[in-house]
């Protein structure tokens, strides 16, 4: 239940602001918030999260312990750095109608975004790692629905940039701590 619960609330919080939450919203306003829409965006954050869970669980269970904490430092790296880059995305010229497309993007895009790396080490991690999946698809499909449903024009008034870097400080502390104890616990 933990791993569920801090999944949940971590790819939430790491989605906001994300790239797959702008692509949304710009397609949202485009294709004035079709259902559709909402329902490829819901299954691509849950199909995201489930794959990366069932990645990082795999390598889990192939790694000695102290090899997948190393793992999941390695990650939590990543995804920090991710969040720290910023989000520069130009709305669509010509967004294309066709849902197969969008979500063939939003797809690429959430794969290697820092909240699904999140759900990777939080799989890794976890004894339960169906948990963190299902909590990273839950906290993935919330942002997502949130971009769709205030739109772009909404999502740029919102003080975004920020809380980005506050959580990728906070996601490199974690790196650097679970890398130490991993290096120097004497277990």
């Amino acid at each position: 239940m933990d791993g569920f619960l801090i999944a949940l609330l971590l790819v939430f919080a790491l989605a906001m602001g994300g790239r797959d939450q702008w692509l949304v919203a710009h397609c949202a306003d485009a294709l004035e918030r079709s259902t559709a829409l909402l329902a490829v965006a819901v299954l691509c954050a849950c199909l995201s999260a489930g794959v990366m869970a069932w990645i990082g669980a795999e390598f889990a269970e192939l790694l000695p312990r102290r090899a997948a904490q190393m793992l999941v430092a390695f990650a939590l790296a990543i995804a920090a750095a991710e969040l720290a880059l910023p989000v520069h995305l130009k709305p669509p010229q010509e967004p294309t109608r066709s849902l197969g497309a969008i979500a063939i993007v939003l797809l690429a895009r959430q794969i290697g975004d820092g909240a699904r790396f999140a759900v990777f080490a939080l799989a890794a991690w976890t004894v339960v790692p169906v948990a963190a999946g299902l909590g990273g698809a839950m906290g993935g499909a919330a942002a997502v629905a949130i971009g769709w449903s205030v739109g772009s024009e909404t999502l740029a008034r919102w003080p975004l940039r920020i809380g980005r870097l506050v959580l990728a400080g906070c996601l490199m502390i974690a790196a650097l701590f679970i890398g130490l104890n991993a290096r120097f616990a004497a277990f």
